[in-house]
């Protein structure tokens, strides 16, 4: 075991090292001293950007939608956190998406967005995001834009190698970043790690025609952290690859204590062969408690269900399902390239690019080139599997994406730049800066079997000069470059929302025609929708009051409601009864303590209100509609419990109770 001085000066020796042979970035490529990079991101009004990007939001919980190569923000889609923006986690429809089994949790940190594909192409149907602190996937509608299903994941503590799905998009994968008992009410000492504690993947199944989600199976893994997935393509389709690092086992100062080993693993499940071992019988049902939420059309509402077990496989009862890959050093990322050929490992602190070939892993494993076994999954001898190390990439390479033309671009932390190189020679060909510490790097299409390899965003993680100063806390950046020629050029830099780790980006042609303008009022079945002005009413059960209400340009019905008491609890069933697209309206009303709401057109939510003092409350709606937006506007009188004001509401000079 290396000291602790010993590894400080070696992670020092690593650094000045890297900067000897790498030097700063060259700083060439950058269009903006010449004044044309304007006319290569310029987007004239009225006219559509050629790429969807998706970027995680990071500590923010949320998903953000962009436009390529404007930098044109379209919008901020609430997933794992409320937002007082469209009454996302506070509207009733929408709190049993947010539902664990550690009770009602409205945030989360969402890292690693993936679209659904066919074929191995990014096909805009649903995009899916991880949660990391409580291990949750989602699902994005992307006819809608809105969150339509959260699944949680049992026996797993930060999923953070997620939300990735294979190439016709059969599962989605989640893994354990940091291992926790399987029985998750377990009271061990944290000294017992190495007895007690596991890792886990997860394999999420999708229905192929309404993307639900369902736990499959889960397979037990030693208590590594497991860091990044990649599912392979063409001939290693079969295959899902996970990163880990602390294959020491270390549970208290894991920057010294899980940077001991010379290389850590990657880790390559052949996902195929393991749920036909599942279906063969051979996991075990165990007791795991997890929620399912999802949308439901038929209802117009969100609904939770309660699982109680999950399917759990064991690598020792299913034999050539796991091996381990050994990669140096602290490996991040694990990315595979269009042919599914070469997979690229990123070591933070390695001092070369490491890039194994899946043909000569299918031969080790054949060959039997195992150099240890670990839990029942053989480790196979790294010379048998590495086709060549990319040399003097820089300090701190963690992820890497192609642009289909046989280069890859990896990003490197530390240097704060990108490094483009061969996949045939695998040598350096190109180099550019990068603003600064860069972390994931994104190009449309990169991560499928044929990328656009036009553009390239990264996606750094400190802004320090690059915007006018707002306070210790500015956004993170995102730099646009341009890779069509020989040389990468960088042609934009815009900040981002929360902290964005990786993105995805897809073609305009691909969501733009399916596109959903409004919610169809004749398929709005939800239980207390109106169809009609003509329905509107209030309707008291003991010291419950609902509030059927329309929406329709440019007054509430009803628009003036007495009777309602102290001790009431009252639910707004608000139904926006237009039918022309972007015709939204919106409702809060004085003293709510949760938020206000935004209706699509045809759309039915609810808003629950427990007034707390007698008086008279004005309502109104909050998105502007029309001309006569400020006209839109109500009253609700509250007298004290017991009191004898009769329940009536009216509109205009119609008074109804």
């Amino acid at each position: 075991m290396l000291t602790t001085n010993k590894i400080i000066t070696g992670i020092a020796v690593l650094i000045g090292s890297a900067l000897l042979f790498t030097g700063c970035p060259s700083g060439q490529g950058s269009l903006l001293d010449r004044g044309d990079a304007a006319q290569k991101t310029y987007v004239a009004p009225g006219e559509y950007d050629e790429f969807y990007a998706f970027f995680s939001g990071g500590y923010s919980g949320q998903l953000s939608v962009w436009g390529l190569p404007s930098g044109r923000l379209f919008k901020n889609i609430p997933v794992f956190s409320q937002d007082p923006e469209s009454g996302y986690g506070y509207y009733e429809e929408s709190k049993p998406l947010l539902q664990t089994s550690y009770g009602f949790i409205p945030w989360d940190d969402s890292h690693h967005p993936h679209l659904s594909q066919t074929d191995g192409i990014a096909d805009g149907r649903w995009i899916f995001i991880n949660g990391n602190n409580t291990p949750r996937i989602a699902r994005i509608d992307l006819q809608v834009f809105e969150t339509v299903e959260i699944l949680e994941l049992p026996n797993t503590g930060g999923n953070h190698a997620s939300s990735f799905v294979t190439t016709n998009t059969e599962y989605i994968v989640g893994a354990t970043r940091f291992s926790i008992p399987f029985d998750a009410d377990l009271d061990v000492p944290i000294d017992s790690y190495k007895d007690n504690f596991d890792g886990a993947f997860s394999l999420i199944k999708i229905d192929p025609e309404t993307g639900k989600m369902e736990l499959d199976f889960q397979i037990i893994v030693p208590a590594y952290n497991y860091d990044l997935a990649r599912p392979g393509k063409g001939k290693s389709a079969d295959w899902i690859f996970f990163t880990t690092y602390n294959t020491e086992q270390a549970h208290t100062l894991l920057e010294i204590n899980a940077s001991a080993n010379d290389k850590d693993y990657v880790a390559a499940l052949n996902w195929r062969k393991a749920a036909e071992y599942v279906r063969d019988g051979r996991a075990n049902l165990i007791d795991a408690e997890y929620y399912h939420n999802y949308y439901d059309k038929s209802q117009g509402m969100a609904v939770s269900e309660i699982k109680d077990n999950v399917l759990v496989l064991d690598p020792k009862d299913a034999p050539g399902i796991l091996y381990f890959m050994p990669t140096p050093k602290s490996p991040h990322g694990v990315d595979v390239d269009p042919s599914g050929e070469y997979l690229v490992a990123g070591g933070k602190l390695a001092t070369v690019i490491p890039v194994h070939s899946f043909s000569r892993m299918l031969e080790a494993i054949e060959n039997e080139r195992f150099i240890d076994e670990v839990n029942g999954i053989p480790v196979l001898d790294y010379e048998a599997t590495i086709i060549g190390e990319v040399e003097n990439p820089g300090l701190g390479p963690l992820h890497t994406e192609f642009d289909g033309r046989g280069y890859a671009y990896t990003s490197v932390y530390i240097s704060s730049e990108i490094v483009k190189w061969s996949l045939e020679t695998f040598e350096v060909v190109d180099r550019i800066d990068a603003y600064y510490s860069i972390g994931h790097l994104m190009i449309p299409g990169g991560d499928t079997v044929n990328p656009y390899g036009k553009y390239m965003v990264g996606l750094t993680k400190t802004a320090k000069d690059r915007y006018l100063p707002t306070g210790p806390k500015q956004n993170h950046p995102a730099q646009l470059y341009d890779i069509s020629g020989d040389r990468m050029q960088l042609l934009l830099d815009f900040p981002t929302i929360g902290e964005p780790h990786y993105a995805q980006a897809i073609s305009r042609d691909k969501i733009m025609p399916n596109s959903q303008r409004i919610y169809e009022l004749s398929d709005n079945n939800h239980p207390h929708a109106i169809k009609r002005v003509a329905d509107a009413r209030v309707e008291r059960e003991g010291n419950v009051v609902r509030v059927y209400m329309a929406n329709i340009r440019s007054h509430f019905r009803p628009d003036n409601i007495e009777g309602i008491k102290i001790g009431d609890t009252v639910y707004f069933h608000l139904t926006n009864l237009e039918q022309e697209w972007d015709v939204v309206h919106g409702f809060a009303i004085k003293g709510m303590n949760n938020a206000e709401v935004l209706l699509a057109p045809g759309q039915t939510k609810t808003l629950k209100w427990e007034p707390k003092r007698t008086g008279i409350y004005p309502f109104y709606c909050t998105a502007f509609c029309s001309a006569l937006h400020q006209e839109m506007q109500g009253y609700v009188r509250v007298s004290p419990a017991g009191s004898d004001v009769a329940l009536s509401w009216r509109t205009g000079d119609l008074l109804t109770n």
